[in-house]
């Protein structure tokens, strides 16, 4: 167990020498991690296979060419992100452009959100055409998945279905603009064509956020 915890934090490592150095030569990150080259290409090999980094052949001013290792685009997603700090600050800024007229100011914030909504709603609509409640059902739990909700759909005591979401990535956001917990319902609402209710959310404290959708609609 303990060596394979020691492999996670070298390839977490050679990851981050890559994003802050660019592409590197197995001899330039065996000197940096101070172990042989034959473990370094190791844990390349590993990070090749999980489509986290490739190879590409340089040549050199003298010798043979070499390997050159470097991120590809998928990697990107190990790295932190501020996004939601971002974009809770433009909405901030928004409003105080408005300060003298908080209502506007407000308005705007929640034809922000509409649009969004508005935009999911064109995006996803086709996928629930011909289909049932229960399977848009598990469409949308697909749909908010991949999109980074962890969704998952199980059955109450009474046969309703619940729509479980024990992440959100908007977190944040939430916590200020309640408007992004109700374009979501609304969305589910449409998406779905039945009527949804939210029984926990986690921008006010839940342990996750819920949907109860009844299944006789």
């Amino acid at each position: 167990m303990l060596r394979a915890e020691q492999d996670t934090s070298t390839r977490r490592v050679v990851l981050t020498l890559l994003k802050t150095r660019g592409g590197l030569l197995v001899s330039e990150l065996a000197k940096s991690l101070q172990i042989t080259e034959m473990a370094v290409r190791r844990h390349l090999n590993t990070l090749e296979r999980d489509g986290l980094v490739r190879s590409s052949l340089v040549r050199q001013s003298i010798g043979r060419p070499s390997l050159v290792y470097e991120l590809t685009e998928l990697a990107d997603n190990h790295f932190p992100k501020n996004y939601q700090n971002l974009l809770l600050e433009l909405l901030q800024e928004l409003e105080e452009n408005h300060a003298e007229d908080p209502a506007a100011g407000q308005a705007m914030v929640n034809r922000l959100f509409e649009g969004r909504k508005a935009k999911l709603l064109r995006k996803y609509a086709p996928r629930m055409e011909g289909k049932n409640l229960n399977e848009r059902l598990i469409e949308l739990t697909e749909i908010q998945s991949t999109n980074g909700y962890m969704a998952e759909l199980t059955q109450g005591e009474q046969g309703d279905y619940l729509l479980h979401e024990h992440n959100c990535p908007i977190t944040q956001v939430a916590h200020v603009y309640q408007q992004a917990c109700q374009c979501e319902l609304a969305l589910f609402k449409e998406l779905l064509g039945t009527e949804v209710e939210r029984t926990e959310c986690l921008a006010k404290g839940g342990l996750r956020c819920t949907y109860r959708i009844p299944s006789s609609n």
